[in-house]
Parts: structure tokens; C-alpha cells; sequence
């Protein structure tokens, strides 16, 4: 049986625990609401950008065409962009990406295709790694602090190689975020891009149908989907993010809720434990006498 001084130290040590368990659940619901809040902003920015695509389309019999959105005959080599945190302490948010990655690797090299891993996340590049699979790591440490200017250059490198033909496919491998409690792994193929919902925006049918394009209507499609596809690269980046701070905030409270209950065990012990002492101390006072 434990003796009094353990007791106490352990006690100690869950008090310890617990502080930091609870400041971490503080600190990552901040960047939750942050995050959420530069998520829901772009989501409406997205919206609007999407109602005037479809405008120009409506408006101008413009054909939504770009060779991003369009297939490669031969399709050889394939890169799986995959989004994970840089740090721990977030329940099963890495595992769960990184599970997905695998399968997503196993299904492409099924189809024949030589596969590229481009971690996004110091975990995920880890567990790349740890696989053996060819890895580029020139944004492996951008997973906790997701920016523009870092959606950007990712989805910049990714064009370039597309349109030159040394990638025939990219897949996005993500969590994610639905609700606080929920955050689900997700594939999507982010080369060749879809632009198909662009021309069939329901927002476009309210909007005013006598435009004059300058330059014309082509020439700002051609400008504007890569655009888009920019914007769905810091979109998936933020929805990661999002998603891994969701994750750390439920393990953080898991974690406080788990150290109070057994705080309160080891208090209860420890005050049996003194009782009995004294009781012990009584006793022997009492035959003594």
C-alpha cells in the first residue's frame, strides 16, 4: 500500500498535470475561434468569387476551359499532398491523416502510377518517411501556422508541374473539420481541377446581367481559375488547421477531465490513508495507557 508521502507525491503530480492540461485546452480553443473565423471569412469570399464566374459565364457564353481542368492520356506519376499538425497531443487527428495517406499512396500505385508524398505537417512527414515513400519536404513544418502566401507557393509548385507534364495527379489528404467533436480524414483529387460548378452558381442568377468585360470574358476566366485553385489549396490548409485545433482542444479537456477524476481518487486515498494513521496513533496511545 502506498504510504502517505507517494500519495501526496502523485497528487502533486496530477495538480501539476492538470494546470497544463487545462491551459493547453485555453490555448488551442483561441486558435480554434481564430481559425475559424479566417475559415468562414474565405468560405464567403469563395461564394462571391464563385458568383462572379458564374456571372461572366451566364453573361458572356464563356466556356469555363484551362488545361488544369484538363486530364493527362497518360497518367504515370502522381503527388499526394497530405496535411497533418506539427506537434502532438491531439487525440487521433494524426493517425487518422496518416492512415488515410497510406491508403491513398496503396489505391494510386494500384493503378499504376509512381507516387510522390508532399507532407504539409512535421507528423505527417515523419510517417512519410518512416514509409519509405519519395518526399518532398519543402513545407513540412507549415502544418501549425497556415498562411496565404504558404497556400500560394504549394499550389503555385503544383500548377507548374502539372502544366509541364511531370505530375498527371494531385491529391489532397486532410481532416476534415465538421463540428467541434467531428473531425473526419478526406481525399480529393486537386489536379485536374473541377470547374464545373462555376457556370451553374445559383448566387450569378441575381446578380446584373448587363456586364462589359475589360479585357474580355475569356481573358478574365483565364486569370481567374488558377485563382480559384489558389484559394482551394489555403481553403484546404485552414480546414486542416481548423480540424487539428477542434482535435487538441477535446484531447486537452479529455486529458483535464481525466487528471480531476483521479484527483479526486488520490485525495479520497490519501485521507483513508491519514485516517487511518491517526486511528493507528490512537490505538497505541490507548493500550499504552
Amino acid at each position: 500500500m502506498a504510504s502517505l508521502k507517494e500519495i501526496k507525491a502523485r497528487i502533486a503530480s496530477v495538480q501539476s498535470t492538470l494546470k497544463i492540461t487545462s491551459a493547453m485546452k485555453m490555448v488551442a480553443s483561441a486558435k480554434l475561434h481564430k481559425v475559424q473565423g479566417v475559415a468562414e471569412a474565405l468560405a464567403e469570399y469563395e461564394r462571391h468569387l464563385a458568383d462572379i464566374a458564374a456571372a461572366i459565364c451566364r453573361n458572356s457564353d464563356a466556356e469555363v476551359s484551362s488545361p488544369l481542368a484538363v486530364g493527362h492520356e497518360r497518367c504515370r506519376r502522381a503527388v499526394v499532398v497530405a496535411f497533418s499538425s506539427d506537434n502532438s497531443l491531439c487525440g487521433a487527428f494524426n493517425a487518422n491523416v496518416i492512415r488515410e495517406m497510406t491508403r491513398e499512396v496503396g489505391a494510386l500505385r494500384s493503378e499504376g502510377l509512381s507516387v510522390e508524398v508532399w507532407p504539409v505537417g512535421e507528423k505527417i512527414a515523419q510517417a512519410a518517411i518512416k514509409a519509405e515513400y519519395p518526399v518532398k519536404t519543402d513545407f513540412r513544418r507549415r502544418g501549425g501556422m497556415p498562411t496565404y502566401d504558404d497556400a500560394v507557393e504549394l499550389a503555385r509548385q503544383l500548377m507548374e508541374r502539372y502544366l509541364s507534364g511531370k505530375v498527371d495527379r494531385v491529391v489532397l489528404v486532410y481532416n476534415h473539420f465538421h463540428s467541434t467533436g467531428h473531425q473526419a480524414p478526406r481525399s480529393e483529387v486537386f489536379l485536374p481541377a473541377d470547374f464545373s460548378s462555376l457556370g451553374s452558381s445559383e448566387g450569378a442568377a441575381s446578380m446584373p446581367a448587363d456586364y462589359i468585360y475589360e479585357p474580355d470574358a475569356g481573358h478574365l476566366l483565364a486569370s481567374l481559375i488558377p485563382y480559384t485553385v489558389r484559394i482551394r489549396m489555403y481553403e484546404v490548409l485552414l480546414d486542416s488547421a481548423t480540424a487539428e485545433h477542434a482535435a487538441r482542444m477535446v484531447a486537452m479537456q479529455t486529458a483535464t477531465d481525466n487528471a480531476q477524476e483521479l484527483l479526486g481518487d488520490l485525495t479520497l486515498s490519501y485521507n483513508k490513508r491519514r485516517q487511518q494513521a491517526i486511528t493507528d496513533e490512537l490505538a497505541d496511545i490507548t493500550q499504552a495507557g
